[in-house]
């Protein structure tokens, strides 16, 4: 029996295995377009166009460095990409990751590891930077649902706690064209490279 194909054809030409994902075969221009059309809360949002995982990850890598001022411009990055695998994996709500089980979490690791490798950062985040862009991401999470995604902020609350008022004053979601936001996260990504 013929096996089953476990690739994907990059647009930057790049032949990507998904069970065996190397470094070489990862482009930021590849991850960034993949991003920009991947939408959060299954499209389930108001507006006109959907909130992309690359919008998502321009906030929370904007909101771990409001809330780490003094983050080394490595883990800046690691957050900008703490949802890279999402370009060819696709975002699944918590949900369906649960139900999914160790298959997604094994999948999601090997190519956070060849990202990681690719642009210079270690192949495991440490676990404290790994809580605190986590915690980056839950505010997130809350500002998407309560601005866009129809929760009331009690529900919000309810799932992920409650949020400190200067922590989130101010912050808008934006939706945008996804091309709009591939040139961002581009941009933000060479930014940082530039100066690790």
């Amino acid at each position: 029996m013929k096996p089953k194909r476990a690739w994907q054809r990059m647009l930057s030409g790049r032949r990507l295995d998904l069970l065996d994902p190397t470094p070489v075969d990862i482009e930021i221009e590849d991850i960034a377009h993949g991003l920009a059309f991947v939408a959060r809360w299954n499209g389930q949002t108001h507006g006109d166009f959907a909130y992309s995982v690359a919008e998502h990850s321009l906030l929370v890598e904007s909101i771990f460095t409001q809330m780490n001022p003094k983050a080394p411009v490595k883990w800046q990055l690691a957050a900008l990409l703490h949802d890279a695998p999402e370009y060819v994996i696709g975002d699944m709500i918590s949900p369906v990751k649960a139900a999914v089980g160790l298959g997604y979490e094994e999948l999601d690791e090997r190519l956070v590891t060849a990202i990681h490798v690719r642009f210079g950062l270690p192949a495991k985040i440490p676990a404290t930077v790994k809580r605190q862009i986590k915690k980056a991401d839950t505010v997130s999470a809350w500002l998407e649902a309560t601005q866009i995604a129809g929760f009331t902020e009690f529900e919000a609350n309810k799932i992920f706690g409650r949020m400190d008022p200067d922590l989130i004053n101010g912050l808008e979601i934006r939706l945008r064209p996804p091309v709009e936001v591939r040139n961002d996260f581009t941009a933000r990504h060479h930014a940082l490279i530039a100066t690790l």
